[in-house]
């Protein structure tokens, strides 16, 4: 009990002089609605990240955590400059998990969308921000990656973030640096749902707690 208090008390303390405000996530992808209705208001980029969306979901047009982890894994085979072992199972998981708002276990579309471009605008991160080449960020690029991603962190937090997501050398590879920012986004995302008031705190119960926590 004395252990997990003390942890409780060092992420409280990284946080602590955080500023929610700073932080620039994405807006949330759109409820699931009826398809006809959704795919009626689409423009062409949309149907035709629909039609690409179908070739990788299947039939069910749903992208389940093993299917999401096939499709990143094909995804940074083709980039030689992206320094990864793939992407494993668990941490497509945690992908699904923080981005499934309709909590079906898999991604629909707009889900999906919303993933896929912030990918796209991380990967970009990522690679501005390998010094040298060197298929990692290094401890003193993370600030900088953190901050052109959207997310300003305190030391404090970065080095919480680090513990979690960075080698024995302080370095983070791609799948860690995404891993990290979809939670950190998904998570921003809800804490920002919460705070109806902009009070910058929100006051959880330990069923809303266990619920937002554990299936992510």
């Amino acid at each position: 009990m004395h252990l997990a208090r003390c942890f409780v008390q060092g992420i409280i303390g990284a946080v602590s002089n955080i500023d929610p405000s700073q932080f620039k996530h994405s807006d949330p992808p759109p409820p699931r609605g009826p398809l006809q209705y959704a795919q009626a208001k689409e423009n062409d980029e949309e149907k035709q990240f629909r039609q690409v969306f179908q070739k990788l979901a299947g039939d069910d047009m749903e992208v389940s955590p093993s299917e999401l982890m096939n499709i990143l894994n094909k995804v940074i085979s083709k980039h030689a400059t992206l320094n990864t072992k793939g992407f494993s199972i668990e941490s497509c998981r945690s992908m699904v998990a923080v981005m499934d708002n309709d909590c079906t276990g898999k991604l629909g579309f707009h889900e999906f969308k919303y993933l896929w471009n912030n990918i796209k605008k991380w990967q970009a991160v990522y690679l501005k921000h390998d010094a040298g080449g060197s298929g990692v960020i290094n401890a003193a690029g993370l600030p900088n990656a953190f901050r052109d991603a959207g997310f300003p962190l305190n030391d404090e937090l970065l080095k919480v973030i680090a513990r979690r997501y960075c080698n024995e050398d302080g370095n983070m590879d791609f799948d860690n640096f995404l891993g990290c920012l979809v939670r950190l986004d998904a998570m921003c995302r809800s804490f920002k749902t919460l705070d109806k008031n902009n009070s910058g705190n929100i006051d959880l119960n330990i069923k809303e707690w266990l619920q937002l926590t554990m299936y992510s």
